[in-house]
């Protein structure tokens, strides 16, 4: 049995710093794209991963992970953490998101059926909430 690969770190941020892509430094140092990505994380090289907990407080069926609402609230989501998807992906969010708040309506969600649109709570939306979070964070950066 040999004796995994290892990946020097300096090597690696000068790699990363040059632009080389996942790929191109997994060819590189001869392991796996998974190992390049860990050896990334470990050296503090990647970006930190978003957190749509908020965004998406539900345990999501895996038919629905990728469905509209879904789809709007991680995008709502990653503009709130201050990285705000393509420009016509974050429109599309922010147009569904303000037809709701403006409608007064918001979004449940159940495993068995999906997202619905449902009267929004007197004290307050779901939807208004993500909302008002990305419309600040695009307001600052």
């Amino acid at each position: 049995m040999g004796r995994r690969p290892t990946i020097d770190r300096d090597e690696l941020a000068r790699l990363v710093a040059r632009g080389l892509s996942v790929q191109e430094l997994a060819a590189h140092f001869g392991v796996s794209e998974s190992g390049v990505l860990q050896a990334k994380r470990a050296a503090g090289l990647a970006k930190p991963m978003l957190d749509h907990s908020r965004a998406l407080p539900w345990k999501l069926e895996r038919a629905h992970s990728q469905s509209g609402p879904a789809t709007n609230l991680r995008n709502l989501s990653a503009a709130a953490q201050g990285r705000p998807p393509a420009p016509e992906r974050l429109n599309t969010a922010l147009r569904w998101a303000k037809r709701l708040v403006d409608a007064g309506l918001d979004v449940g969600y159940d495993p068995a059926t999906g997202f619905v649109e449902i009267p929004a709570a007197p004290d307050g939306s779901h939807v208004a909430a993500v909302l008002e979070a990305a419309r600040k964070a695009l307001e600052e950066g």
